[in-house]
């Protein structure tokens, strides 16, 4: 029976909503800081990562109201990474997993490894798939497209590369590093990355639209 892996963010559920759960659990930690209320805050932060981006909008805030110290924007990202999401799965993806609930499942993920385990226990992925590997648990050298975890899968399935389906979104790490030893992948079109073109050695064997594509033929078809 094929292995299938999965990425996390923006594969298994919206990333963003993960950003504005963060946004929100900021806004209650500045709200008597600064005497506004927190849903004001949280629209405003809400309001400038749409159209400036995420990376300085707890330094804007705190400006804004005249607040800003170095300390204090290091406090708003504690909040924001040590907060506890509200998240869900994305219909196809909870439809995807159920439907190959008997397979061997797991997921593959970067970043900071304490927030991606949050979002794991908080989409109650850890008793659907036989193990979440966090990739900077390893060692920042470890993140995709460093093939490390996927080789642990192997090793833990006792299977060869080419029974190990992975299915990611990100063009730019995702396949490159994998698809040289055999692994077979899957590009889903969805997320910050859909819209960008792939050279031969980034581009995945196969690309969907939704995981509602990913069916015992088509893995059967994509493994033969």
């Amino acid at each position: 029976m094929p292995v299938l892996v999965f990425d996390l963010d923006d594969t298994l559920y919206p990333e963003l909503s993960y950003v504005h759960s963060g946004f929100r659990a900021v806004a209650v930690f500045l709200s008597p800081l600064l005497s506004v209320p927190a849903e004001t805050l949280a629209a405003g932060m809400i309001a400038e990562e749409a159209a400036q981006g995420r990376g300085q909008v707890f330094d804007n805030v705190l400006r804004r109201y005249g607040r800003w110290s170095k300390t204090l924007v290091a406090a708003c990202l504690r909040a924001y990474r040590q907060h506890k999401p509200e998240l869900s799965l994305y219909p196809d993806a909870e439809r995807c997993l159920t439907r190959f609930v008997a397979w061997p499942l797991y997921i593959v993920t970067d970043g900071h490894k304490e927030v991606q385990a949050r979002k794991v226990a908080a989409l109650n992925l850890g008793g659907r798939v036989r193990h979440a590997y966090l990739t900077n648990r390893y060692g920042r050298h470890r993140a995709k497209p460093d093939p490390h975890v996927f080789e642990l899968i192997c090793r833990r399935e006792r299977v060869a590369p080419g029974q190990v389906i992975y299915v990611g979104d990100n063009v730019r790490k995702d396949f490159v590093g994998i698809k040289p030893l055999g692994f077979k992948t899957v590009r889903i079109l969805r997320g910050n990355y859909a819209h960008l073109e792939a050279d031969a050695a980034h581009a995945a064997d196969r690309s969907i639209h939704s995981l509602d594509e990913l069916t015992a033929e088509f893995i059967a078809d994509l493994a033969s």
